[in-house]
């Protein structure tokens, strides 16, 4: 399930006003979007994004080199807002969330690429790193979002891990079980690259990378 900022405002407010705390005045949400968009425009966000994707590449360079003998090296990639960009559509329905079009919106395919991440996935594969992508994302959304995928430069991934269409569990359960198979199954998973504390929670990963989340946060 997706928070979007109006939700976010909402339930701060709401929470304080029932544990009979003093309310504030909380930020205008009008200008807490236009802080949003602009820092994307003004290109902020994607210098963040640089600065949190370089060091998961240097420790992936440094990790190859020390590689054991017959090792099955992978790195795990979260998909929204960590390889494409949900923004677009974001920007086109005010930062609100409704299911219809955001189920359109997957299933056209047309998120774009979040250029550092998409460096970071060629560069694991020119190292001969598997590159296995778990997303928080129904398995109702995989044929949207395998054409994205394809269209983007990530169409050479391992594996796409969906979460069931009837699963109950959280993205965090759901993403620290997967990796837990995942290293069952024989690969070593040595970056876990993620927007939101639920992709990088659990373990299961030499190392996690966390990027910038300005958007929304899961659970």
């Amino acid at each position: 399930m997706r928070y979007y900022i109006l939700r976010k405002v909402l339930l701060l407010t709401i929470l304080g006003l029932g544990l009979g705390l003093q309310a504030t005045e909380p930020r205008n949400l009008s200008w807490l979007k236009t802080e949003i968009v602009a820092y994307v425009d003004t290109g902020a966000y994607m210098t963040d994004l640089k600065a949190a994707v370089a060091p998961a590449k240097a420790y992936m360079l440094e990790r190859v080199a020390r590689r054991e003998p017959g090792e099955r090296l992978a790195v795990v990639l979260d998909i929204d807002e960590t390889a494409l960009s949900n923004f677009p559509h974001m920007r086109a329905f005010d930062f609100g969330y409704l299911p219809v079009e955001w189920d359109a919106w997957v299933a056209r395919g047309e998120a774009p690429a979040i250029a550092p991440v998409r460096e970071f996935f060629l560069a694991a594969r020119a190292l001969g790193v598997d590159v296995i992508f778990i997303t928080g994302r129904r398995e109702r959304d995989r044929p949207g979002t395998e054409k994205n995928l394809r269209a983007e430069g990530f169409g050479d991934y391992a594996a796409l891990w969906f979460k069931p269409d009837s699963a109950q569990i959280t993205t965090e359960q759901f993403k620290t079980e997967t990796r837990k198979k995942i290293q069952a199954a024989g690969h070593v998973i040595i970056a876990n690259v993620g927007d939101q504390e639920s992709d990088l929670a659990g373990g299961f990963a030499e190392r996690a990378f966390k990027l910038p989340a300005p958007f929304y946060e899961t659970k």
